[in-house]
């Protein structure tokens, strides 16, 4: 679990395509102290398992899937990556809920200059616009993000000088893929609320029912 808060930024040393999928060699350096062999790190968005730990980085392995279904596959030598730790449950949440998990490749439409900012739009299909809402959250390469507004085909976010300089994120342009991870709360409600004999499935209580119907509502 993660919270799409960046820790640091590494550099992508080279990728061994192997064993049916590629093993990423990274260097970079954590605040938060040495890394543990077989822990969960996010790279760019997916969650990958530390294979082995280097004396300037890790080796983790990514999947056929994962490489299919993320932006991984692409990546190459040289790259800078967005790296966050597994959160700890003593520590402070300041994103919001991360799986790793990414849903889909969006494509960069336009980055907009608004003064020190930018406004970054993001083209994506229904597998996730159906899950997006003004002010909602989204993790766009690991990052937990804002969204300012939906759209037919995509969504905008508004991306401060902080997260500019923290971030891959600063070297976005047209046409650059990204991985898309929407908010799982969002998920659960959205397939909660998608049926349509609830009450005959499962009896829901006066409470839960009043509560659906708000965050329907939202």
């Amino acid at each position: 679990m993660f919270t799409g808060i960046i820790e640091t930024s590494g550099t992508l040393r080279s990728v061994r395509r192997e064993r049916g999928g590629a093993t990423l060699v990274i260097d970079a350096a954590f605040d938060s102290g040495a890394l543990v062999l077989g822990e969960s790190i996010s790279v760019e968005g997916p969650c990958l398992t530390v294979e082995r730990v280097l004396g300037a980085g890790f080796e983790a392995f990514a999947s056929s899937e994962t490489l299919d279904r993320t932006t991984l596959g692409r990546l190459r030598s040289g790259q800078k990556v967005n790296l966050e730790r597994a959160m700890k449950a003593d520590g402070r949440f300041g994103g919001h809920i991360v799986t790793g998990h990414v849903d889909a490749v969006g494509t960069v439409r336009q980055n907009k200059a608004f003064g020190d900012a930018r406004e970054v739009t993001i083209d994506a299909g229904r597998e996730v616009l159906a899950f997006l809402a003004e002010k909602g959250s989204v993790t766009v390469n690991g990052v937990s993000l804002t969204v300012n507004g939906v759209t037919g085909k995509g969504f905008t976010l508004m991306l401060i000088p902080h997260t500019l300089a923290g971030t891959t994120l600063d070297g976005l342009s047209p046409g650059n893929p990204v991985n898309l991870e929407v908010d799982v709360l969002a998920r659960y409600v959205h397939s909660f609320l998608g049926r349509s004999n609830l009450q005959e499935r499962r009896p829901v209580s006066p409470h839960m029912l009043e509560l659906i119907k708000r965050l329907d509502e939202d």
